[in-house]
């Protein structure tokens, strides 16, 4: 199976200078807010994790050619269709045809504010113990997968030095394919920039990246 991910583009050439936009400068079509609104009912009704959500936007056909916010909403459409929540004749007619799904929640206007403040931490007490310390020298994992995966393209296969330990975190990987938290340990790790990109990197460029026990082995 081939397993396409749009989540690697910032390690990627060939895409142009980062240009900063202006501070507090958060919407750019009028439509944008009721499509943040929207995502975020939705993924309140717990008919997805943040995960599943991120895999379904990273995996879009036409990720490189849309907005921020349209990937939003083709990702939303995605999640929907799979679940049965919306149907194709509908999103064409852009209003209901059939009768609603149920969902676990609903989230109310009063409990936006305080539920967007709680966030949805991932720390956790259980999960393996740590097999690396600060200090330490690993290698990520370089073999691709064929599912989601926080492990960016561009650091795969290469020599890092931990720099922290987080203590143990919802595994992003199990959790996007519905196979539960598996909480284990995650640390960052830095690498330098002639290790990712030779001598193309700036001098003295490093790079830190948030890896999960799963995909270190020790150097």
């Amino acid at each position: 199976m081939t397993y396409t991910t749009h989540a690697d583009l910032g390690g990627q050439p060939g895409h142009g200078a980062v240009v900063p936009e202006a501070e507090g400068e958060l919407f750019h079509e009028a439509w944008e807010p009721a499509a943040l609104a929207i995502v975020l009912a939705m993924g309140a009704t717990g008919s997805w994790n943040i995960d599943m959500s991120r895999a379904a936007r990273e995996t879009l056909p036409d990720y490189q050619r849309l907005s921020y916010y349209r990937i939003w909403l083709a990702a939303l459409e995605k999640l929907m269709l799979e679940r049965g929540q919306v149907f194709t004749d509908e999103l064409q007619a852009g209003h209901m045809l059939h009768p609603p799904a149920p969902v676990r929640r609903v989230l109310q206007a009063r409990d936006v504010a305080p539920a967007l403040a709680k966030g949805s931490p991932t720390l956790r007490d259980t999960g393996p113990a740590p097999r690396f310390t600060v200090g330490q020298r690993v290698r990520t994992r370089a073999q691709p997968v064929p599912h989601h995966t926080r492990l960016p393209g561009y650091v795969r296969g290469k020599v890092g030095t931990v720099e922290r330990l987080h203590g143990s975190h919802v595994f992003a990987d199990a959790h996007a394919q519905g196979l539960g938290e598996q909480p284990e340990p995650l640390y960052t790790v830095v690498f330098a920039g002639t290790e990712l990109w030779g001598d193309e990197a700036q001098p003295g460029l490093q790079v830190s990246v948030d890896a999960w026990q799963s995909y270190l082995e020790a150097a």
